[in-house]
C-alpha cells in the first residue's frame, strides 16, 4: 500500500501543533498552582529546570533533530527566546489566579497574534512581509473584541 508522504507530513504537523496547544493550555494552570505555593519567579526556575533536564535527556538518548554545534552561529538576539520563556511563565502564573484560565490564555494568544501581525507587517526577525490589509485588520478587531469580552 502506497502512502502519501505529503498527507502524513500534514497529519504529523497538525498533531504536533495540537500537542503544543494542549501543552500551553496546561502549562499556565500548572505554573499558577506552583506559583501560588513558591512564587512566580521561583516557579519559573523549577519549570525551566525541568525543561532543561528533559531537553538534556532527549539530546543524550539521540533525539537530535538539528545541529547543536551551530548554536554559535545563531544571532545573539535569538538567544532571548529563553528569557522570553521566563516572561511567559511569570505572566501566566500572575494572571491566571486573577482572571481565570480562559481569560489568561486569551490575553496570551491575543498578544501573541498581535505581535505576529507586527512581525509580518514589517518583516522583522527575517520573516516574509505580509502587509496588514483590511481583512487582517478586521480580524485584529474581532480578536480584541473577543479578548475584552472574555477578560472583563
Amino acid at each position: 500500500m502506497k502512502t502519501d508522504v505529503g498527507f502524513l507530513s500534514l497529519v504529523l504537523t497538525i498533531l504536533m501543533g495540537a500537542a503544543g496547544g494542549v501543552a500551553v493550555g496546561l502549562q499556565g494552570p500548572l505554573a499558577s498552582v506552583m506559583s501560588q505555593k513558591v512564587g512566580p519567579i521561583e516557579s519559573s526556575f523549577f519549570i525551566h529546570l525541568g525543561g532543561g533536564i528533559l531537553s538534556t535527556l532527549l539530546l543524550l538518548v539521540g533525539f537530535q533533530s538539528g545541529n547543536l554545534g551551530m548554536w554559535r552561529s545563531v544571532p545573539w538576539y535569538a538567544l532571548a527566546a529563553g528569557v522570553l520563556g521566563v516572561v511567559v511563565i511569570v505572566s501566566v502564573s500572575y494572571t491566571i489566579p486573577r482572571v481565570g484560565i480562559a481569560a489568561a490564555v486569551t490575553l496570551l494568544v491575543a498578544a501573541q497574534l498581535s505581535t505576529g501581525v507586527l512581525l509580518d507587517q514589517f518583516g522583522w526577525l527575517g520573516n516574509v512581509v505580509r502587509p496588514l490589509d483590511p481583512p487582517r485588520f478586521a480580524g485584529l478587531g474581532l480578536l480584541f473584541t473577543g479578548t475584552w469580552l472574555l477578560v472583563r
